[in-house]
């Protein structure tokens, strides 16, 4: 974690404990505010949320999560400081459709099955931007939507800033004049924009919340975005190979919990595979690979090479040979410096961006996954297999 990060964790742990220490607490959630009451949306801009898997990044107490339970949502309230999660527990031990749990935000997102719904009263702004939007945009299903309040201008009237870095704010402990100082992102809204676009989401609208009090020049803006119905790729760089004909393989490894993906240090998501070397056939190539990326054991059995995919990039030759692997032996390890995070995705919510020929070699495999990448020749291994072009209007 961030060392920013680490300074922000224990502020909140620290407030945690304070509140703790208190006779007052908060009333049950009764109108719906992201930050300043009587002040902007409510509810109404979450839509319906009975029956959706909906995460509170940031939840605090957890009243707003609460509130949603009770609307029939099956809600995960998640924090990162120790203190505000026993506050939660103390107040919701048993609470229908409410899960309360203690973890970093982005591990969590990660390791979680995506979400329909995430959103966040002023959560988000206390953690890297750079960290938190590659996970939450993973941690979508496609077409999911992303919700979340985040400072614009404070109370002493400072605006946002102008470059994606952290500076500091202050936090009162309530009750007391005691004051902490805890750093933030509070961006202008073009750089939160810019964010979730790259980030692969759709920018949907950007509320302005401002206070109520003509004397005050407190603010908020709300942004609603969400996650594409079809997945991107793209290439790594946008350096051509060196030029010369490519012969590789794509390993589609598919099980109960879906296909194998790992991630790239130049940031795509793709499947195992390779350069086949001379003297290999495919299906070795495949089971060495395989074994060299991932540590998995195949044998030649439980390979299927489902043809080949032909395309041109930057005036080479590529050709990819996309193999399915049903059946193997072991456990996905991270075994080489470039690419790791191997991670069983399912069909219905696969990682955004994919690397273009592990793209390729999934459509080949599943014409119906919506999946987006340049066009390419696919020719199927089979006796009465026709000339097959397909592609991505």
């Amino acid at each position: 974690m961030l060392d920013v990060e680490k300074e922000i964790g224990e502020i909140w742990t620290l407030y945690g404990r304070h509140q703790l220490g208190r006779s007052f607490d908060l009333p049950e959630l009764g109108d719906w505010a992201w930050d300043i009451p009587q002040a902007g949306p409510g509810i109404d801009v979450l839509g319906e949320v009975t029956g959706l898997r909906v995460l509170d990044l940031g939840a605090g107490v957890g009243r707003h999560a609460a509130h949603l339970a009770a609307l029939g949502a099956d809600v995960t309230a998640i924090d990162a400081s120790p203190t505000q999660h026993q506050r939660a527990l103390a107040r919701y031990p048993d609470t229908p459709r409410l899960r309360l749990v203690c973890a970093d935000a982005v591990a969590h997102l990660q390791e979680a099955d995506p979400y329909d719904l995430v959103y966040s009263v002023s959560g988000v702004p206390f953690l890297d931007p750079h960290r938190l939007l590659p996970a939450l945009a993973n941690g979508l299903k496609p077409g999911g939507r992303l919700l979340f309040s985040a400072l614009h201008t404070n109370s002493h009237g400072l605006g946002p800033s102008e470059s994606v870095t952290a500076r500091p704010e202050i936090l009162r402990l309530p009750g007391t004049d005691t004051e902490h100082r805890v750093h933030m992102w509070v961006l202008e809204p073009r750089l939160w924009e810019d964010l979730l676009v790259d980030h692969g989401l759709v920018v949907d609208t950007v509320t302005t919340i401002n206070s109520p009090q003509a004397d005050q020049p407190l603010s908020y803006r709300l942004y609603a975005a969400r996650r594409p119905g079809r997945i991107p790729s793209r290439p790594r760089t946008p350096a051509p190979p060196a030029p010369h004909a490519a012969l590789g393989v794509g390993i589609i490894v598919h099980g109960p919990d879906g296909v194998l993906l790992g991630r790239h240090r130049l940031g795509t998501w793709e499947v195992p595979g390779g350069s086949v070397e001379p003297g290999e056939t495919f299906v070795k190539a495949v089971i060495r690979e395989l074994a060299e990326e991932t540590g998995l054991i195949a044998r030649p059995d439980d390979v299927q090479v489902l043809g080949t995919l032909l395309d041109h990039v930057g005036g080479v030759l590529r050709l990819t040979v996309p193999a399915l692997v049903t059946r193997w032996s072991g456990t996905p390890r991270e075994l080489e410096k470039t690419i790791g995070s191997w991670r069983f995705w399912s069909l219905d919510a696969l990682p955004q961006p994919l690397f273009e020929p592990s793209s390729q070699c999934l459509t080949a495999w599943r014409q119906d996954l919506p999946l987006d990448h340049t066009p390419a020749d696919f020719q199927p291994y089979n006796h009465n297999a026709r000339h097959d072009t397909w592609h991505t209007d």
